[in-house]
């Protein structure tokens, strides 16, 4: 079973920067996905970035150029570096792992709030 705890979630203003930190129980190094999505109020959870071991890191359109995903698996941790945040960003930010297996997980969510 892995958890997941995110952080670094806050109020910023546009053209700011945040970077969130998921933080896994166990190791990262063999799950084969780890993905960041956020969720929008009215809005369905949608796929921000995501990292499958072998491939290139996958981001959203609207978020590439401004956003880097990275795994730091010494720390068993995932980051989001946020740059150039509009207020459109504003969302829960979620960690997202799937090992490969028939479970998937999920973490609490952090919110990140962008002002205009």
């Amino acid at each position: 079973q892995v958890q997941l705890v995110e952080s670094g979630g806050g109020l910023v203003q546009q053209g700011g920067s945040l970077r969130l930190s998921c933080a896994a129980s166990g190791s990262i190094f063999r799950i084969n996905t780890m993905a960041w999505y956020r969720q929008a109020p009215g809005k369905e959870r949608e796929l921000v970035a995501a990292d499958t071991i072998g491939t290139t890191t996958k981001y959203a359109n609207s978020v590439k150029g401004r956003f880097t995903m990275s795994r730091d698996n010494a720390k068993n941790t995932v980051y989001l570096q946020m740059n150039s945040l509009k207020p459109e960003d504003t969302a829960v930010y979620y960690c997202y792992a799937d090992p490969g297996g028939t479970r998937n997980y999920w973490g609490q969510g952090t919110q990140v709030t962008v002002s205009s």
